[in-house]
């Protein structure tokens, strides 16, 4: 994922600056917004209040919060749903700044609710084509070197174009994509240890949720940059992000990153299961649909000025993101208008 921002690309920025240089010079001075606040209290040399007492002490979080100023960015949760069991949430693109989505923000997709999976019990099955089963704990599969990696998450549901007509946020409109630190051990790793056999084609996996969340796995795929993960920015997985572990299949839709992953059946043929059949398919304008789509295309969204957000006369930063299952982003293009008022 790369942020489409001016300061980052020369490019761009080169772009941003003649074609600003076009508009009236007299366009900043005009807006009405001073070029700089007023002096307070708050301000050199004065003492503001948090200034004049100590403040709270190390114990009086175990684990941190934001503060209590800028706490109101939460996910977006549809409203009105007939149930939440099997239902989406996005991450309020609009509201965050970099590319790395805070844990707590990421998207989330449940098809039969969040399971309470106590780690102690919980067991990975690898078996199938190998030559030797396997049963993990957490702890052997934590005894296999780990990596951690920054990808991008997105459901084959994004972007939901009805955002645009509605003029609501960016989150509406691709909120479904999220982008963290992920660490795991390569799945690869896993399944040389198994021993694959040589029909070994697909691997199947399966999750540990009340809908048994199922997708089938290219071998290819398995053997390349698949992680099984456990931790995400640092931190163990949240049980909404697939606690105690999940696959990860980067730049694949995201449904295929199975969460509570808790069996591996390498095959020679994929499973045809009802995700891979009644759901997750494109369906083409003769009626047919391929039987597998796996790589999400490049994308852009512009996060602010985003749907919903009023602008004031003045100068206002354009941020945005734009990402890519395939390979890297090697450049974005940006164009800008400028708008004055007519004399």
């Amino acid at each position: 994922m790369s942020q489409g921002d001016p300061k980052q690309n020369p490019a761009a920025r080169r772009r941003f600056l003649a074609q600003g240089a076009a508009a009236p010079a007299g366009l900043l001075a005009n807006s009405g917004t001073p070029r700089c606040g007023r002096a307070d209290e708050a301000s050199p040399p004065g003492i503001p209040e948090w200034m004049k007492a100590p403040g709270a002490d190390v114990g009086s979080q175990t684990y941190g919060q934001p503060s209590r100023f800028d706490g109101g960015v939460i996910r977006n949760v549809p409203k009105g749903l007939k149930q939440y069991i099997s239902a989406s949430s996005r991450t309020p693109l609009q509201d965050l700044d970099g590319i790395l989505t805070p844990n707590g923000l990421f998207y989330e997709r449940h098809h039969g609710g969040i399971p309470d999976i106590d780690p102690a019990q919980h067991r990975l099955l690898v078996h199938g084509l190998v030559e030797t089963p396997l049963v993990l704990t957490l702890d052997d599969i934590r005894r296999f070197p780990s990596e951690s990696r920054i990808h991008f998450l997105e459901r084959s549901g994004n972007p939901g174009f009805e955002a645009i007509k509605a003029g609501r946020t960016a989150s509406d409109l691709v909120g479904l994509v999220s982008c963290p630190e992920w660490t795991g051990v390569r799945l690869a790793t896993v399944l040389r240890e198994a021993g694959l056999k040589p029909d070994a084609k697909w691997v199947v996996a399966e999750g540990a949720d009340a809908a048994a969340m199922t997708r089938s796995i290219p071998i290819e795929k398995c053997l390349d940059d698949a992680l099984l993960v456990y931790s995400q920015n640092g931190e163990r997985l949240r049980p909404q992000q697939g606690y105690p572990l999940r696959v990860l299949l980067p730049g694949f839709e995201g449904n295929m990153s199975v969460k509570w992953l808790r069996r591996l059946n390498v095959a020679a043929e994929p499973a045809f299961s009802r995700e891979e059949t009644a759901k997750y398919t494109d369906l083409m304008p003769d009626g047919t649909a391929p039987e597998f789509t796996f790589v999400m295309e490049a994308k852009s969204v512009i996060t602010r000025p985003s749907g919903t957000q009023r602008i004031a006369p003045g100068f206002h930063e354009i941020t945005g993101l734009a990402w890519t299952g395939r390979g890297k982003i090697r450049g974005v293009q940006i164009s800008v208008l400028a708008v004055s008022k007519p004399r």
